[in-house]
């Protein structure tokens, strides 16, 4: 494994007080890392050894969400690609990712963790956002399986998506595909999400 070309590791580098609204505040921190990121980004590993770079990640992230929870916020927002890193090709990716559910199931990794089959990151995340009683925001991958019956469904059988993802003690609250493999051109349109949610809320185009 190796260090991303990031200054040294800081911690909660802001905690903002956000004016939401008339009655509504909230304290947002926002994290800064060297993320750790494996030797070669285009060699596919296994499901093990990919765990094992992103539980290291978490581990830098678990410090920073104690943190962020004991100075007031309520919120930490972390890095794009913050879990497991960057350059990846389609298939040395496809380790890293978990199925991520809609919010609408109402689920808490951290109480479930194999509802949705094998979902450990999902679980640890979860877990730091029940335990802190924060909200959690972090960059992971999402798949979702097709087949032939859909036109568009990539060769190899799946949807990849770089995906955001919010938890509120535990539960997993919003899910936003900031991009679709192998689906045409669609209209822009934005997504609004509770006052609470709105720091990741924003437009977003399929690609």
């Amino acid at each position: 494994m190796i260090r991303s070309y990031f200054p040294k590791c800081v911690a909660v580098v802001a905690l903002l007080a956000l004016s939401v609204g008339a009655l509504d505040t909230f304290s947002a921190a926002v994290y800064e890392y060297t993320v750790i990121i494996p030797n070669r980004t285009e060699t596919p590993v296994s499901k093990e050894e990919g765990l094992l770079l992103m539980n290291e990640n978490i581990d830098v992230l678990e410090k920073a969400v104690k943190l962020a929870a004991k100075q007031g916020a309520h919120i930490i927002v972390t890095p794009e690609d913050g879990i497991y890193g960057w350059v990846f090709t389609r298939e040395s990716i496809y380790p890293y990712l978990e199925d991520i559910p809609d919010p609408g199931v109402n689920w808490i990794p951290c109480r479930e963790p194999w509802r949705f089959g094998n979902t450990p990151v999902q679980q640890r995340l979860s877990c730091l956002a029940k335990d802190n009683s924060i909200y959690v925001v972090a960059n992971i991958g999402d798949m979702k399986p097709c087949n032939a019956s859909d036109p568009q469904c990539p060769p190899d059988g799946r949807y990849q998506y770089n995906t955001d993802v919010v938890f509120d003690s535990g539960k997993l609250v919003a899910r936003y595909h900031k991009g679709v493999e192998s689906t045409p051109q669609k209209q822009s349109r934005c997504t609004t999400m509770t006052w609470k949610q709105r720091v990741v809320s924003c437009c977003y185009q399929t690609r």
